[in-house]
């Protein structure tokens, strides 16, 4: 299955993205997802990650032949700012990890370095 961003609509207190879904063997299809802009700044997601949150949701709606109509949930916010907040922390750490690592050691004298014998 593709799914193809084609943009969104505001409607006041929320917006509407389209998407263009294609399957193998079945005929294209436009379909929407809201999402309520207060959910956004309530889980303090960007709004520029509506596009592919609202793409995620509609592929899982999709893989569980959920129809009818598509719409971010406040569970659908809280799980994707968990993953971010735990991707940032694992970042973290790898950053912190990184400035523990032993310096490499100074290299041994070599039969190269150490001139005529």
């Amino acid at each position: 299955m593709e799914v193809r961003y084609l943009g969104f609509d505001q409607d006041r207190e929320r917006r509407v993205y389209r998407f263009d879904v294609t399957a193998k063997g079945e005929l294209r299809r436009e379909l929407e997802v809201t999402a309520d802009i207060a959910l956004f700044q309530t889980h303090r997601v960007a709004i520029q990650d509506g596009p592919s949150l609202c793409a995620r949701k509609l592929t899982s709606d999709l893989e569980t032949h959920v129809e009818g109509v598509h719409t971010l949930t406040t569970e659908d916010f809280r799980l994707h700012a968990e993953a971010r907040v735990a991707a940032e922390a694992k970042k973290a750490e790898m950053r912190q990890n990184a400035s523990r690592r032993p310096k490499p050691e100074a290299p041994r004298d070599s039969l190269w370095r150490r001139g005529p014998v």
